[in-house]
């Protein structure tokens, strides 16, 4: 049944709208529980005193349950629902109101909480209700075999083939499961009601209808995967060639295998083409900070070096001054003052020329560190994208697999690289490696 729910104020505008009997042609109150009161204006009057005790605006959470037009539901049908409704969403044990509306011969349900806890006066938290009621709504519809509006399909199990690049990496980090693709093959069944539109729902996820060798009528995934329809949906054989007919007037696996490989090599020539795009734009941003960078840095290098070299020029101004001249420096040669001049100047033009190789190779190190930053994030992005490459092309192969029918027999001895075993048996041997499995341990590592 489709549930739809809101958390709202209002209890007077509400209660107006819940004891309509003007167009409702039937309104039964069903159950009032948790309240003073023994009507629903009164019980709606009380949700809002309750809640002016708190700073809580929407202190009502109000869902209407309607079941599929045709079918006759059971009170018992609308009371699991609404137990499951209060228990998946944090209402356990909260007020209140069940009533039943029939109009032009359609009965419906509407069901409404009090959201403010009375002992901490604080009102329950419902997160993500909306997604937890169509999870409820879906698991009625097929536990009643009614029959599953499109509109609840699940919209996540889409045709890989209309993915994507980005949507195909999520498919890829998904995965699939046994019992999703039960539930995805259940639901499709639930919403058709022939052959036609329970084929297009299964080709809407991917997937293909078949007729199998032994087991009659089948599904086949975009990976190869067969399923039998029976086992998958919970019906027997004659039920399911009742709605989809006879198996026959369908193509067989082979045929149909080779039809998903045509349409999934397009597909990864596609997807080829928009990874080599996505990794120019991504490379882009990075090439532009790596050219920021060098010249950044080639700047600095250069205003440092010239800064040394002033400082230099200035330094040897003051040592070269030390000398003296005349006869004064005649004295200073037969003193032996010149020759400890000379000798102090050169360690101190040594210790200058150190000092400035070393502020220089600090530069460099420091600039290597930045640009090891920056090209380690270059490097992630290159990694990523042959990483992306890799699997694009590990799923081509696969796809081809899958149109040849002996993908599935034994690969000849001659063709498959050796064992550990036989390797090491060899090597006992004193025998080298099999040309065979140094090609493909080699193609393998490369």
């Amino acid at each position: 049944m489709i549930l739809k729910a809101s958390q709202r104020g209002g209890g007077k505008q509400l209660a107006l709208h819940l004891l309509n009997a003007r167009d409702n042609e039937h309104v039964e109150v069903h159950e009032i529980r948790g309240f003073a009161s023994d009507d629903v204006v009164g019980a709606l009057k009380e949700a809002h005193a309750t809640s002016r005790g708190t700073k809580c605006r929407q202190f009502l959470f109000s869902v209407s349950l309607s079941p599929p037009p045709q079918e006759r539901v059971a009170n018992e049908v609308f009371e699991d629902a609404i137990q499951r409704i209060e228990e998946n969403n944090n209402l356990k044990g909260q007020p209140r109101i069940v009533l039943f509306h029939e109009k032009e011969g359609r009965r419906h349900a509407h069901a409404v909480w009090s959201r403010i806890d009375a002992e901490t006066m604080t009102a329950r938290t419902l997160s993500h209700f909306k997604l937890k009621l169509r999870d409820i709504s879906r698991e009625l519809y097929l536990e009643n075999d009614w029959k599953m509006p499109r509109g609840l399909m699940n919209s996540r199990e889409a045709d890989p083939r209309n993915f994507s690049l980005a949507e195909w990496q999520q498919a890829k980090r998904l995965g699939r499961d046994a019992r999703d693709l039960k539930a995805m093959m259940q639901e499709c069944w639930a919403a058709s009601d022939s052959h036609a539109a329970f084929a297009q729902a299964l080709k809407a996820r991917g997937f293909t209808l078949a007729k199998g060798d032994r087991r009659g009528h089948v599904a086949l995934s975009p990976e190869g995967e067969m399923f039998s329809v029976a086992r998958m949906v919970g019906k027997k054989a004659k039920e399911v060639r009742a709605r989809l007919g006879d198996p026959e007037t369908l193509p067989d696996v082979h045929q149909v295998k080779a039809q998903i490989a045509k349409d999934l090599s397009a597909t990864f020539k596609r997807h080829m083409r928009e990874a080599d795009e996505q990794k120019r734009r991504d490379l882009a941003p990075l090439e532009s900070r790596r050219q920021v960078m060098v010249q950044a840095q080639q700047q600095e290098r250069a205003r440092l070096i010239a800064s040394q070299q002033e400082r230099w020029r200035a330094e040897t101004t003051e040592r070269q001054s030390r000398f003296r001249s005349g006869v004064r420096a005649i004295w200073d040669r037969l003193s032996g003052r010149h020759a400890e001049i000379r000798k102090t100047n050169e360690r101190e033009a040594y210790a200058s020329l150190a000092r400035d190789r070393e502020q220089r190779q600090l530069l460099i190190f420091a600039q290597m560190q930045d640009r090891q930053a920056l090209q380690a994030d270059i490097k992630a992005m290159r990694d990523r994208h042959a990483a992306l490459l890799n699997d694009l092309r590990h799923d081509q192969q696969q796809a081809r697999q899958i149109a040849r029918p002996e993908a599935g027999k034994e690969v000849p001895r001659s063709f498959r690289p050796p064992t550990m075993d036989e390797r090491l048996q060899r090597l006992r041997e004193g025998k080298a490696p099999s040309k065979a499995g140094r090609n493909r341990d080699f193609d393998h590592e490369r």
